[in-house]
This record gives structure tokens, C-alpha cells and sequence, in this order.
């Protein structure tokens, strides 16, 4: 089952007069339970591309289907709903609440989504134990590490049971062992849960994890190693 597919894909950005083509006729399809890299250089188009399937930006043409629906013709709000129960984001920079706990952090995607205080805290203390930060549910963000903080954020994106996690360079800031520990437990969770992962980077030490790699360069895919 495809969880996300791009057909004919072009998204061009214009400043003034000058237009910039980030993708150039893109066409992808992601299955339920890939656990996929897509990488490149700086400029490639990788992580315009995981914008547009996670539909944080649209395309210049083509067409963008996400969960079964095509996202294309949504408006913004339509979009922010598809976003809230089907796709989860784990960020470069952590992106965690500064004066929220651990805890806090990974249970404010089930407020949001309406669940009670005793679902929310069952579900909340199952991806504590996940990721191995049961012991730091109390500390906030800057009582943690940079290991740590990502654990938090790869908790919280799986909090509301996405069909879809997405990463964007999600070991650029940590050293190598953190950087392995973060991957070891996303695969783990892929594995366990068949959730989907999707993730931009050009860091080797990420790429090794990936069971598909999908190679960009100047807003094309020049190599998938899935066909």
C-alpha cells in the first residue's frame, strides 16, 4: 500500500525575477513500512521534496498524494488536518517546547488531537519506554542532551500513531554515537510498529540504516536503489 506518491512533481520558487526549479518532474512512491533516505547535495531538492510530502508546501504542477488523498487542491487548514493524524516530523533542530518537560513535549500532539488524560498518559509513558527516557520524563530540554532531545522529538512525532514520520537531517547536530543511538531506535520502531520513515540527509552514517535510497541531484532522482 502506498502511503505517499509524487507524480510528475515541479516546484519552482521565484524571487523577483529569478526563478529557481527545486524539482523538475519528480515522480516517487513510497510504500506503507519503507524506512527510506532520500539524499544529495545541498541544493538537490531533497528536503523540498519532504516538504511537499509532508505537506508543508505544494507544488508548482504535478500531482501529490498523501494517505490516499491527493493533496494538491487543499486548502492550507485542509492540509494542517491531513498533517495532524497521519504525518509525524522530526527536525534538525529538535524543535522541542523549551518550558515543557520530556513528558510534556511528547503529550502535546494528543492534546491537540482531543485524547483524555488517561490515554494520554498510557501512550505517553509506552514512547518514553521506547526511546529510553522513562528516567528523564521530568527534565526539559535543557536538562538533556542533544541525543536525548532528538529521542523526545522521534517520541513525540510517533505519539498520535502516524502513518508517516519524516526527518530532516535528523543527526546533523549530534556527535557519532548519539547520532547511532537515534537511528538504532528509529529502525527499531520501523521494524516494530511498521510505521513509515522517510528522511533527508547526506550524513553516511544515516544513509548505512536506510532499506531504500533515493539519490537527488539539481531536482531530479538520478538513482533509487529500490528498482
Amino acid at each position: 500500500m502506498e502511503v505517499a506518491k509524487l507524480t510528475d512533481v515541479t516546484r519552482i520558487y521565484k524571487i523577483g525575477e529569478v526563478e529557481t526549479r527545486a524539482l523538475n518532474g519528480v515522480s516517487l512512491a513510497i510504500e506503507s513500512g519503507e524506512f527510506t533516505s532520500l539524499v544529495g547535495p545541498s541544493g538537490s531538492g531533497k528536503t523540498t521534496l519532504l516538504q511537499l510530502i509532508g505537506c508543508l508546501d505544494q507544488p508548482t504542477s504535478g500531482k501529490v498524494v498523501i494517505a490516499g488523498m491527493e493533496t494538491t487542491g487543499l486548502s492550507r487548514n485542509q492540509r494542517a488536518d491531513l498533517r495532524k493524524g497521519t504525518i509525524g516530523f522530526v527536525f534538525q533542530f529538535f524543535a522541542l517546547i523549551p518550558t515543557l518537560t520530556a513528558y510534556e513535549n511528547i503529550e502535546m500532539p494528543l492534546l491537540l488531537n482531543g485524547k483524555n488524560a488517561a490515554e494520554r498518559k498510557q501512550r505517553v509513558m509506552e514512547l518514553l519506554s521506547a526511546v529510553g527516557m522513562t528516567d528523564r520524563a521530568n527534565n526539559r530540554p535543557d536538562q538533556l542532551s542533544g541525543g536525548q532531545q532528538q529521542r523526545v522529538a522521534v517520541a513525540r512525532a510517533l505519539a498520535t500513531d502516524p502513518k508517516l514520520i519524516l526527518a530532516d537531517e535528523p543527526t546533523a547536530n549530534l556527535d557519532t554515537e548519539n547520532g547511532e543511538q537515534v537511528m538504532e531506535i528509529m529502525k527499531k520502531l520501523n521494524k516494530e510498529t511498521g510505521t513509515t520513515f522517510v528522511f533527508a540527509t547526506h550524513d553516511p552514517r544515516v544513509i548505512k540504516y536506510a532499506g531504500r535510497v533515493v539519490t537527488l541531484q539539481d531536482g531530479l532522482i538520478v538513482k533509487d536503489s529500490a528498482k
